[in-house]
């Protein structure tokens, strides 16, 4: 410690967060900066008090939107924002005016975006509105506000995607899926946090703060797109997209009770991203897909980017048409249940609101059968996952290296590999080069997409009901790995989270306390009391309609 009245200069790195962060909080108007009436009523330090900010209104109690505004952010589904935009019974000024006071007052709560560009958005709405009074609506999407997860690209805007060492480099290209929501008539009005390497459930990194999940700030918002999950949750967006490659759309999702679909790979155009990993590596492809607060929301986000022919735009999308369904049968589908791995227990909530969801469903003359878990095998999905993801080590940890900034506790964690090491399934790597080992473990990828083909067979299953994972959302730095969800990432599945039913300390009130050979978080009923709850729907890849045909039937029935 030096002598009384000595500062230590900040490093090189802090100097160009405290910049960045001066950025962010400038293109905040003052007008809608909370008064203080407002913060000095919440705990502090906000991640280690469980302030519940949707229970507080905020919103409404700051005085900042106006009751139309509110009205709007509060009282719409996505398809009558649409409508009424169509209709001209709301102006997409109107919409995306209240949408950005919104995000203002969700940023300031809870970190939850990175680039803000409010400006931009409603210079683009006015001359939207203009355009349709012209009678020259763009698509389906005409007039409505989306919010985009930090890694999609924007001409002239940053996609630091959490590293310092990136800050100050502006997108010279939009992403395909920028260019194909602008075509179908989007609003883009901000970009949403992430975790440091965009490979953990905590959307921290020490430009933008951590993430706070607005049901409870002491919980985590997820990752990778937890800024989106927060954002949607908070109902500062519409409709937000973010990306899943272990289920970084759904985990948001689940933690701040949205809707989120994780479609198979490259149906929703994913090139032109910053990434931090190694370039041209891809072992499990990531899916970009939707989060939203209304289930309807999924599918007309997904139908109106598939049926722009994506593929014209992006040389890596599936250049496969949506596909239109027959209407559901009212009852007698057929779905398999996946069980609890017992190397990953499911706490007390989870398996009430599984339990209750059964039951609804099978109310409404479905048939549900409970699969083994030696059929399902998620520890082993995780195995195979993890030696993929590790294959090519020290990318992201270059990146924060060449900063010279600190990893955030998430990172610096580090999981180490799955199944504690405990290898059942993937073992004898060890004196394999990375050709050979990225070969073993491919051919026990493709074992395991043969073992599921054969359960969709043998069980003649319409669809798969499963947790969304262990736990809802967690204390941060806790959540660990995401087995529930990375099991269909591996085997590239359509995947739907539905928000159902939530943590309750007097109905869920025994704690879970994680054995040895287990892994995953403990469950303290009073902590988790309140934290939404889900369930996750799944069909097999590219049967993505199917997936959301399935997955609205459930929603039904739970409704």
């Amino acid at each position: 410690m030096g002598s009384i009245g000595h500062q230590e200069e900040p490093a090189s790195w802090q100097i160009k967060v405290a910049e960045k962060q001066k950025q962010s909080f400038a293109a905040i108007p003052e007008a809608w900066r909370l008064p203080e009436s407002i913060t000095k009523g919440l705990s502090y330090p906000l991640e280690e008090k469980p302030n519940r900010l949707i229970e507080l209104d905020i919103p409404r109690k700051s005085g900042i939107l106006s009751d139309k505004e509110l009205e709007i952010t509060e009282q719409n589904t996505v398809a009558q924002l649409l409508s009424k935009l169509a209709s001209g019974g709301l102006t997409s000024v109107e919409v995306t005016l209240a949408f950005c006071k919104r995000a203002a007052i969700a940023q300031q709560l809870t970190s939850c975006l990175t680039e803000i560009f409010f400006d931009d958005a409603l210079i683009r709405a006015e001359s939207l509105d203009k355009r349709r009074a012209a009678g020259e609506p763009l698509g389906p999407l005409h007039g409505l506000p989306v919010s985009l997860k930090d890694g999609f690209q924007l001409v002239d805007k940053e996609a630091s995607i959490g590293y310092v060492s990136f800050l100050g480099n502006k997108s010279v290209k939009n992403s395909p899926l920028v260019d194909t929501l602008l075509n179908l008539g989007a609003v883009l009005y901000v970009k949403t946090n992430i975790p440091m390497t965009l490979m953990t459930a905590e959307s921290h990194n020490n430009i933008f703060g951590r993430c706070l999940n607005p049901h409870n700030t002491a919980l985590n918002a997820g990752g990778s797109s937890g800024g989106e999950g927060a954002l949607v949750a908070f109902r500062g967006s519409p409709i937000g997209v973010g990306t899943d490659v272990a289920g970084s759309v759904r985990i948001p999702s689940l933690c701040c009770g949205t809707y989120g679909f994780k479609p198979t790979s490259n149906r929703v155009p994913y090139g032109g991203q910053a990434i931090p990993g190694l370039a041209g590596f891809k072992p499990i492809v990531a899916s970009a897909g939707p989060l939203a607060n209304d289930f309807a929301a999924l599918e007309i986000f997904t139908k109106a980017v598939v049926d722009s022919t994506p593929a014209l735009l992006d040389s890596t999308a599936i250049d496969v048409p949506w596909r239109k369904l027959d209407q559901p049968k009212k009852s007698g589908l057929r779905f398999g249940l996946v069980p609890e791995d017992p190397a990953y227990p499911l706490h007390p909530p989870i398996k009430r609101a599984l339990k209750e969801a059964v039951a609804k469903i099978q109310a409404q003359g479905h048939e549900v059968v409970t699969l083994r878990s030696d059929e399902t095998r998620t520890s082993d999905a995780i195995e195979v996952a993890f030696e993929l993801f590790s294959l090519a080590p020290g990318t992201a940890i270059r990146h924060i290296q060449a900063s010279g900034e600190p990893p955030v506790p998430s990172v610096a964690k580090n999981l180490g590999p799955a199944n504690q090491g405990k290898y059942s399934y993937v073992t004898n790597l060890e004196d394999l080069d990375t050709l050979h080992k990225f070969a073993a473990v491919s051919v026990k990828r493709a074992e395991f997409v043969e073992a599921w083909r054969k359960i969709w067979v043998e069980h003649r299953l319409d669809a798969i009901i499963a947790p969304s994972a262990q736990n809802t959302a967690v204390p941060h730095d806790t959540f660990g790995f995401p087995p529930y969800t990375c099991l269909f990432n591996l085997l590239d599945y359509p995947a739907c989270v539905i928000p159902y039913s939530k943590a309750s300390k007097e109905q869920d009130n025994v704690p879970l306390t994680i054995q040895s050979g287990q892994a995953g978080p403990n469950y303290d009923p009073v902590v988790f009391d309140g934290a939404p709850c889900s369930i996750q729907v799944v069909t097999r890849s590219m049967r993505d309609e199917e997936c959301l045909v399935a997955a609205g039937v459930v929603d039904a029935c739970l409704k």
